[in-house]
């Protein structure tokens, strides 16, 4: 393998926390665009510290709203991505490319997340989260100038299906949050929830059914 002029050393590391602040870090764009997730975290194992910059700001916006959608807390949710990314970090040297990079960074943020959950169950039991992840989830369906009645109807819907989705079991939870959210197909969502593909498919259909069965009388109501 070979070697880099700016090795990961745990004293550079520490000064990633910027990054989750929207602070600027000099790379070429261009290049974050193009190389893939692979590429990048073999050369984070032998030491890129650009390499894992450039998949942090790749997938922080995603594992923040991941989590926020878990566990329905956006502070939480914020120290739960940074968490991800130090796990990412203190593993690098043992990471083998038998499966996707985002296979084995969800599995991390799933673990997480479930953890998270039931360390806390009472306390998040009932309580709303916060829709502030920079983006909606029927952001392209929206008039690109909607008028006030508009966005106070589209909230409202978003509120509905949030609290639904929010409101199924854990391991629903998140294969909903995986599949429809994160567009993991199922074998990944199988690895990462350490299940078969079967399983997979039979979890998202109870969720779908059960989403189907809350939000049909809103539907009726003209509400969603």
């Amino acid at each position: 393998m070979g070697s880099y002029p700016n090795p990961i050393r745990p004293e550079n590391f520490m000064s990633f926390p910027q990054l989750f602040r929207g602070q600027s870090v000099v790379y070429n764009v261009a290049t974050m665009a193009i190389e893939n997730d692979l590429d990048l975290m073999l050369r984070v194992r032998d030491g890129d510290t650009v390499s894992f910059e450039i998949l942090l700001r790749r997938y922080r916006l995603p594992m923040v709203s991941y989590f926020r959608r878990m566990v329905r807390d956006q502070g939480l949710a914020e120290d739960l991505a940074q968490e991800v990314f130090l796990r990412v970090y203190k593993s690098r040297e043992r990471y083998q490319p038998g499966a996707k990079f985002t296979t084995w960074l969800y599995r991390i943020a799933t673990n997480l997340a479930l953890n998270a959950i039931r360390d806390r169950k009472d306390e998040v039991s009932g309580t709303p989260g916060d829709d502030s992840d920079g983006g909606t989830e029927f952001e392209r369906f929206i008039d690109p100038q909607p008028t006030v009645e508009q966005r106070l109807v589209q909230g409202d819907r978003e509120r509905l299906i949030r609290q639904a989705v929010e409101a199924l079991p854990e391991n629903q939870r998140a294969a909903v949050l995986l599949h429809k959210y994160q567009e993991v197909d199922y074998r990944q969502i199988a690895r990462i929830l350490r299940v078969s593909e079967s399983a997979v498919k039979s979890l998202l259909f109870r969720a779908y059914e059960t989403l189907r069965i809350r939000l049909e009388p809103m539907l009726r109501e003209g509400r969603i």
